[in-house]
């Protein structure tokens, strides 16, 4: 027990540190200079939410183009969004909230290219199925098969940790609480569900997201805008309050002295970072799969789901905390989660527990494609069977046993993620360019 304790201690110094100051500086860093180099991508923003919505064509591909973005959103929504977001206000303040929709506005760009360069790079496996994701970046675009095996790998680790096994356990824990059901009746009922969505692979996964994604996000905003008009008297000066901290700091939760702006801008970039996923590299994978006639026009698409993400649903979750003032009377994250959808008494209650089951649950369906692509890219298309079987057991023992050394490998294999996936765009974003000069000229002059 004191080595694995040793372990877990020296694994959750590194996961401090990685995701820390040096991956902030490194992910905000490539979004800035991504933004600059393609000329400020984001105002495309309208053609891209337009074209998420255009109608299945027969191009090259496996998922429609909303297919491939509800598959995203489903693993980038999550917890994150909700716990996440309170977890930034507790340590940095609500100046945090400002700097979380930032990384939401920069990472647009890196989303963008990520998924430009990953369908340029994709491939057709033996099964003549349409894949890509870094790692084929990486190996086809720099010629660098060792950094793409690094990648796959750490997809896979990374998968089954804050994709499958974190994901399970939340769910079992928080039907427990509420209903009392045992651990074993939860986490099968919770394997078999999983298991018919992902056996039929992206197709049957991108077609049940498709109609996840929407209701569960339009069900969680309706319920923070409800809470919004309860407090309405209260909105503009959380907006002042939002703008204002985050140049000049304010008192955060507990007994923290107070949150300087440095805490604001680390813990808000940090957390939306961490929510988007922007730079890590896990949605481009699944935008390879999409019909597309050319690599932009998903590349816009899969930009949007940064923009859902963190400017929309992590801002109006940021608002909502903050307008009922839950995070000047708790201790911890989970506690201002709480406090503030106590004022709806059992409807807030079913709102919040509804909402976060949803987010676990899509999670598991969006990283299992992850993870999947990735062990395909390390072991070929012919052993996916192996790792689905591998994955739900994982879903199964995550839902009994809370490992929390295999959440913190996983939280580090993820930020590794990042390393060579930034390498590739920083060194390829010159064909991002000419692509996006292509598109536009033949297609939206």
């Amino acid at each position: 027990m004191n080595t694995i304790t040793w372990i877990e201690d020296i694994l959750n110094a590194v996961a401090n540190w990685i995701w820390g100051y040096p991956l902030i500086f490194l992910l905000l860093g490539t979004h800035i200079y991504l933004t600059i180099r393609l000329r400020f991508i984001q105002k495309k923003l309208p053609l891209a939410i337009k074209l998420s919505f255009s109608k299945e064509s027969d191009d090259p591909g496996e998922v429609s183009h909303f297919g491939a973005l509800s598959t995203a959103l489903a693993a980038t929504v999550g917890t994150g969004n909700i716990i996440g977001v309170a977890t930034a206000i507790s340590l940095g303040g609500p100046g945090a909230v400002f700097w979380m929709w930032l990384t939401g506005v920069f990472g647009f760009a890196t989303k963008y290219a990520e998924a430009v360069l990953s369908i340029k790079f994709r491939v057709q496996n033996e099964k003549g199925e349409y894949v890509g994701g870094p790692m084929y970046v990486l190996e086809r675009g720099l010629n660098s098969k060792l950094l793409g095996i690094a990648f796959a790998v750490f997809t896979v680790i990374a998968s089954f940790g804050i994709g499958n096994m974190v994901q399970s356990n939340a769910i079992s824990n928080m039907v427990y609480e509420h209903t009392g059901a045992n651990l074993i009746l939860t986490g099968s009922l919770l394997t078999l569900l999983t298991g018919m969505v992902i056996i039929g692979g992206i197709k049957s996964i991108a077609k049940f997201c498709m109609l996840l994604v929407p209701f569960m996000v339009i069900f969680y905003l309706a319920g923070c805008m409800w809470l919004l008009i309860l407090n309405y008297s209260k909105i503009l000066s959380s907006i002042y309050l939002i703008i204002t901290t985050a140049f000049t700091g304010q008192s955060a939760l507990g007994g923290f002295a107070g949150a300087t702006v440095a805490h604001a801008i680390r813990y808000g970039v940090a957390r939306g970072l961490f929510s988007n996923e922007a730079g890590l590299g896990s949605a481009p994978i699944v935008a390879s799969a999409a019909k597309t006639k050319h690599s932009v026009h998903q590349g816009l698409v899969s930009a949007t789901g940064t923009f859902w993400d963190t400017v929309v649903v992590c801002l109006i979750t940021g608002l909502t905390i903050i307008s009922t003032n839950s995070w000047t009377e708790s201790s911890s994250a989970v506690e201002t989660v709480r406090l503030t959808w106590n004022g709806m008494g059992n409807l807030g209650k079913l709102i919040i527990t509804t909402s976060l089951a949803t987010f676990v649950y899509s999670t598991i369906l969006g990283w299992s494609y992850y993870g999947e692509k990735a062990w395909e890219y390390l072991f070929s298309s012919k052993t996916i069977v192996i790792f689905r079987l591998l994955w739900l057991v994982g879903v199964f023992m995550g839902a009994l046993v809370k490992l929390d050394i295999v959440w913190t490998f996983a939280d580090v294999a993820n930020a590794l993620m990042a390393i060579p996936n930034l390498i590739a765009l920083i060194l390829l974003v010159y064909i991002v360019v000419d692509e996006t000069k292509d598109f536009f000229e033949k297609y939206h002059k």
